[in-house]
Order: structure tokens, then C-alpha cells, then sequence
């Protein structure tokens, strides 16, 4: 197989030369096999879902429709051992010598864009187990990895550099996110915008093309149908606008609180002392005893949400299920099972904004557009306060619905539930926005650091009448190229210079009478001040030769603070330009 790849890649490289192919040419044409690849990696998966059903269940289709034609036995056991099963698959994987970037993001944001193998295979498995047993969870999750661990694969193969692998499995990515909600635009926009955190064009383009790629493949495939079956959007006055701003202000409020649920539901399974086929089977357990009474729970929620945009629904009923899809989510994911949580947030969006909209529509009914309208820019703005992407968010709902008129309600919806979340410090769905946005505050907190935070304890202090033995003394107990002096105030005064007191014992001088301010070097060093910022204080150690350089307090009485070293001055700027890097994909470089 080695030998494979390396006669293709060499293949490729010649016929790049003959043809004087540029670097970004060919990463299009590379984008596109990766949108192929990630298309097909999530038919496999999708397929093995529907084995599993047919096998487990002896139906295949809608996970609501199949859990309300099976006995409540099989509800309440079926998800508990698929979660037994899962959490083997999970042990098996944890079991590996671990990988330094198991996750996809991870590996494209702050790795080498190697994709561990078998650990994701493992956690796949371990994914369709819970999915494919009722389990409340999306697998978006898997199917994007798979996409991305396709795209590692073959950039391994080919012996991609870090940068151009890295790009390679954010395409995979994008086709995974593609082919899982047929959205190509918002396929690439998530990858851009949650996973590298920024927009360059030699990023974006080849990401576009995988992600249409694998939509046109999708397409062509049989079983090809839209994620939802949205209805026609009516247009909205320009006096309603103001209730979709009051939409997004909603779900932006909940959002973090449907973040903090999972979170403390993890945490909560997490002090379970019991090994992990247990803990999934637990979660599976309890989210199978919810859906004896409430069957609406298994499975990701795609037909709820359809049945929400097309059925008039009692207030009640959407609550009751918004609160029960909502703790079978947290049994589900806070037991340990690998999946994702997209399409849940899908779902509780669609929820809220139906909640939402039969609340003013009840109120204006001859005012208002029909609840579903809602419900449709509900999913948009909590998916992006939840998200922290409402670009994404946006995107991915004008794509389902391919109407302009969603665009205004769902742009000023999407844009204040961003905000409204980001305000509250509220937890992030992903982690790697989270890392992202501890590096954009360490970047802002660096950018605004002054001298007076890096201030070390000046330990080579003598006064001006310290004797001649004192001063040989310290140099001896130091290494150190000054000893700084002061005089009866602490007030500074200058140093005293290891090369003179070195000519002063080679020449055999008598030194029994001399004292420090004898050797005194008045104002010799740079001084670096309290409020110096780190660009300033960086300028004055370029033109020093030594590690310190002294704090003095300006003013009458220019007191000796402390001292800056050298060291601890580049590690903080270092760190700053190591986070300015870090925060964009470097563009592609040649084979």
C-alpha cells in the first residue's frame, strides 16, 4: 500500500511539473476526491444504521416509528444494551496508546492532522451502538470523524506536510457535515468558522469544493432525501421583526442552560466508580425508561422536528417532549456515549421557537406568522448560541429552506442569540471553542501586559557603603554580571560591574577600604518602569547583553522595585506570537 501511494505521488508530482499545476490547483483537485471519500464514509455509516435496525428491531426507518410499534420491554432494554455494548467498544478504545489529537478538530486546529485510526474506528462503533439502539443522540458525530479520518488516511499516504494534511482533513470535515445535513455551504462554513477559527481563501476554497462534492455525491446516491422537509416560509412584516429579536434573545438565554444541563450530567455519571459498559448502559437505561411513556425520545429527532413543521402540535405536548428529549440527551451523553449533539440542539431550538411562536401567535394571531415560522428560526439561533458560529447557523438554515424571506428574522435572530450566549460566559458546545477563546484572552491579556506583572525580587541589592567584601561576596553567591546599589532610602543609584571588581583583585589592589559606591556605575543599565508595556521593555533588552534589567519606580525618589528577567520577557511574547500563529491554518505549501 506504501508503495501505492508513493508511485501515485510521484505520478501526480510529474504530471503537476508538465502541466505547471499550482500548489492551490491541486488542492482542489484533492479537495474534491476527499468530498467523494467523506460522502461515501457517511453512506457506509448511515447503511450500518439500518442493518443494525433491521437486525435489532426487524424495522428500518424512523427511530420514533420503531420504538412506538415495540413492546415497553424492548423501549426501556434495547438502548440500556446497546449502551452496555457501546461502552465496550469505549473501553477497547481507551485502551489504546493514546493519540496526541484523537478528535478531528483537535487534529486540524492545534495538531498534525493525523487522525488516529483505530481509536476512531473504535469510537464509531462504539457510536453506532448507542445510535442504532434508540440511544438520544445525533450521528453527525461519527460521520464527520469517519469523513475526516478518510482525508487523514489519504494525506498520510500521499506524505502531505503538516499544513496541506491539516487542510486536507478540515475538507473531510466539511464533507462529513455536509453529507450528514446536505448542506454544503454551511458544511464549509462549520469547519471554517468552529473548527479553524478563521477565513483565508486557501483555506475556504478547497474546503467549498469538498463540501459540494460530497453533496453532489450524495444526491446521486439512492436514498438521497433532505435532512428536513421544511415548508414554505411566509413573509414577515417589518413589525414582526421585533419578536424574532425577542426569539433570539430566548434562545440565546437557553442555550447555555441546555450546555450546562449536559455538563453536569457527564459530571454526575462521572462519579460513578463503574467501568465504562456500565456507565453507557446506565445512560441507555434511563433514556430507554423515559421513552416507555414518551417514544418520541429515541433517535436524533429528525421526525419530531419534521412532524413540529407540519403538525399543529397542543403547547403541552411540545414542552413535555422538549423537557423529556432534553434529560434523555444528558443520560445519553452524559454517560460517556460518542456522538453528537448538533442534531439535539436542532431539536430543542425547534421546540422553543414553536413554544415561542404559538405564544404570539395565540396573542396576534392575525399579526403573526403560524408557529412553525418560529420554530424554523428558533433552530437557527439556538444552533448558533450554541455553536458560538451563527454564520453556520444562518447558512444552514436558509440552505434547508431556500428562502430569502428566512433570511431577515433568521440573521437578526441568529446574530442576538450569539450574543446574548457569549455574554453570559456560558459553556461551548465544542471544546475547541472554548481552547480557541482562552488563547484569544491570553492574546488580549499579553497585548495588555505591563512590566509591574513580571516583577521578580532584586536578590543582588548592596547599599553604596557596603564594604568591598560584601561585594566580591555576592558575586560569588550569584551569577551575575551587576550587583545593583542603593542608597539609606532604597532610592537607585546605578551597579556595580563584575569586570571591575574582577580588574580590581587581578591587579592585587588593596580592597580593605573601598566600599561599593566607590565602583558605582550611575545609571549604567536600561530601566525598565512599572507601566512599560512589553514591545518597550522587549527594545531594551535587544540592547542588553545580560539576563535582568532593573524596575525603578519613576518619580523624585526613583526606587528600586525588582527586576525583569529576559527569560520570563520572551516566554510571555513568544506565547503571544506562538497564540497570533496558532489562531489561523497556515496556508498550503508544495508536495
Amino acid at each position: 500500500m506504501t508503495n501505492f501511494f508513493d508511485q501515485t505521488a510521484s505520478w501526480l508530482l510529474q504530471g503537476r511539473r508538465l502541466l505547471r499545476i499550482s500548489d492551490a490547483h491541486t488542492m482542489l483537485l484533492w479537495a474534491a476526491l476527499i468530498g467523494l471519500l467523506g460522502a461515501l464514509a457517511t453512506i457506509v455509516f448511515r447503511e450500518a444504521i439500518g442493518i443494525l435496525q433491521i437486525l435489532l428491531t426487524g424495522h428500518k426507518g424512523s427511530f420514533v416509528e420503531i420504538a412506538k410499534g415495540l413492546p415497553w420491554q424492548m423501549r426501556l432494554l434495547l438502548p440500556a444494551g446497546g449502551g452496555v455494548v457501546a461502552g465496550g467498544f469505549l473501553w477497547w478504545s481507551q485502551r489504546m496508546p493514546a493519540a496526541a489529537n484523537s478528535d478531528y478538530m483537535e487534529a486540524v486546529a492545534i495538531g498534525d492532522g493525523r487522525v488516529p485510526v483505530r481509536q476512531s474506528l473504535l469510537r464509531s462503533l462504539s457510536s453506532l451502538s448507542t445510535v442504532a439502539s434508540g440511544g438520544s443522540i445525533g450521528r453527525e458525530g461519527p460521520m464527520v470523524q469517519l469523513a475526516a479520518l478518510c482525508a487523514s488516511l489519504a494525506g498520510r499516504g500521499l506524505r502531505f506536510p503538516v499544513a496541506r494534511l491539516r487542510l486536507l482533513v478540515a475538507c473531510g470535515a466539511a464533507a462529513g457535515i455536509t453529507s450528514a445535513y446536505n448542506a454544503p455551504i454551511a458544511g464549509a462554513f462549520f469547519v471554517t468558522e468552529i473548527v479553524l477559527g478563521a477565513m483565508a481563501m486557501e483555506s475556504l476554497g478547497p474546503i467549498v469544493v469538498a463540501a459540494v462534492v460530497a453533496n453532489i455525491t450524495m444526491r446521486a446516491l439512492p436514498g438521497y432525501q433532505p435532512a428536513y422537509e421544511m415548508p414554505y416560509f411566509p413573509e414577515v412584516g417589518l413589525n414582526e421583526i421585533i419578536l424574532f429579536v425577542f426569539l433570539g434573545v430566548f434562545a440565546g438565554l437557553i442555550a447555555p442552560q441546555f450546555l450546562r444541563v449536559l455538563s453536569f450530567a457527564k459530571t454526575g455519571f462521572g462519579k460513578l466508580a463503574w467501568p465504562l459498559p456500565l456507565r453507557l448502559g446506565l445512560g441507555g437505561l434511563l433514556a430507554g425508561g423515559i421513552s416507555i411513556w414518551v417514544p418520541e425520545v429515541w433517535g436524533n429527532g429528525y421526525s419530531v422536528v419534521n412532524s413540529f413543521l407540519h403538525i399543529d402540535w397542543i403547547w403541552w405536548g411540545v414542552l413535555l417532549l422538549l423537557v423529556c428529549k432534553v434529560v434523555a440527551t444528558a443520560m445519553t451523553t452524559g454517560s460517556g456515549a460518542v456522538g453528537g449533539i448538533f442534531t439535539p440542539a436542532l431539536f430543542v431550538g425547534a421546540a422553543l421557537g414553536l413554544l415561542f411562536g404559538q405564544l404570539v401567535h395565540g396573542w396576534w394571531p392575525h399579526a403573526t406568522s403560524a408557529p412553525f415560522a418560529y420554530a424554523v428560526v428558533g433552530m437557527g439561533a439556538f444552533l448558533a448560541a450554541a455553536t458560538s458560529a451563527p454564520l453556520m447557523a444562518i447558512l444552514m438554515i436558509f440552505e434547508m429552506t431556500l428562502s430569502y424571506q428566512v433570511m431577515l428574522p433568521l440573521m437578526l435572530a441568529c446574530v442576538v442569540a450569539y450574543f446574548v450566549a457569549r455574554g453570559s460566559n456560558g459553556p461551548s458546545m465544542y471544546e475547541i471553542t472554548l481552547k480557541r477563546s482562552r488563547e484569544e484572552e491570553a492574546r488580549i491579556r499579553l497585548r495588555g501586559t505591563h512590566m509591574r506583572e513580571l516583577i521578580k525580587p532584586a536578590r543582588t541589592i548592596l547599599r553604596e557603603d557596603a564594604p568591598f567584601a560584601d561585594v566580591a561576596a555576592m558575586f560569588l553567591r550569584y551569577p551575575v554580571k551587576y550587583v545593583y546599589i542603593v542608597d539609606a532610602q532604597q532610592c537607585y543609584l546605578g551597579v556595580v560591574a563584575l569586570q571591575d571588581v574582577t580588574s580590581l583583585l587581578m591587579e592585587k589592589t588593596a580592597t580593605e577600604t573601598r566600599v561599593a559606591g566607590d565602583f558605582l556605575r550611575p545609571r549604567f543599565l536600561h530601566e525598565v518602569t512599572p507601566e512599560m508595556s512589553l514591545g518597550e521593555a522587549l527594545q531594551l533588552f535587544l540592547d542588553h547583553q545580560g539576563e535582568r534589567l532593573p524596575v525603578i519606580q519613576e518619580g523624585e525618589q526613583p526606587l528600586l522595585l525588582g527586576v525583569v528577567d529576559k527569560t520570563t520577557l520572551l516566554d510571555a511574547y513568544f506565547r503571544l506570537d506562538r497564540a497570533r500563529t496558532d489562531a489561523t491554518l497556515p496556508p498550503p505549501v508544495g508536495l
